[in-house]
């Protein structure tokens, strides 16, 4: 996953002081790299017969979309409150100081189907998560979480203990 790394730029002090932000548009640019990073999560699921791939808002839905299609399933996009026009089922999640919240449109997961949820990065843990129990509220089989990179030293994972995930690069400290 080093040649994929190297796509990845780290933007210093963004979007306040002391992050190291981790900026993907270098590697979307690169269609080779974009590619390799949809065959390698797609292949991921490939054999669990998934129906339904979730985005997370917003950079999961660029990866989101195309697994979907490879993987011959439905895409549904999580969004912030607010943004999707017909009924919704909301989940919130802690942050740093606060509270958010995630939407899923009631129809958009029925009873039984086999589901993954992917997004550019974990990091806390917290979205993700929201995310996944949205899939359970709705009556989905939550069958993993898949990412481009994994923040290892914030410990995103823990919050997806008995799930299996999938970080194709691993980032170990600031």
């Amino acid at each position: 996953m080093q040649e994929l790394e190297r796509y990845i730029r780290t933007v210093k002090d963004f979007p306040k002081p002391g992050i190291g932000f981790k900026d993907i548009t270098t590697l979307l640019k690169e269609p080779k790299a974009f590619m390799q990073v949809i065959d390698l999560l797609a292949a991921h699921f490939e054999s669990k017969k998934i129906q339904k791939v979730v985005g997370i808002e917003s950079r999961g839905f660029i990866f989101g979309a195309p697994i979907a299609l490879r993987l011959n399933a439905g895409f549904v996009p999580t969004r912030k409150p607010k943004k999707l026009p017909a009924a919704t089922v909301r989940e919130e999640y802690a942050l740093e100081y606060g509270v958010d919240a995630i939407e899923m449109h009631t129809d958009a997961i029925s009873q039984g189907e086999r589901v993954a949820v992917i997004d550019d990065l974990l990091a806390t843990g917290g979205t993700a998560r929201a995310a996944g129990r949205l899939v359970e509220k709705l009556g989905g089989e939550l069958l993993g979480f898949a990412f481009l990179i994994e923040l290892d030293f914030l410990h995103g994972r823990e919050k997806l203990s008995g799930y299996d995930v999938l970080s194709l690069i691993h980032v170990s400290s600031e």
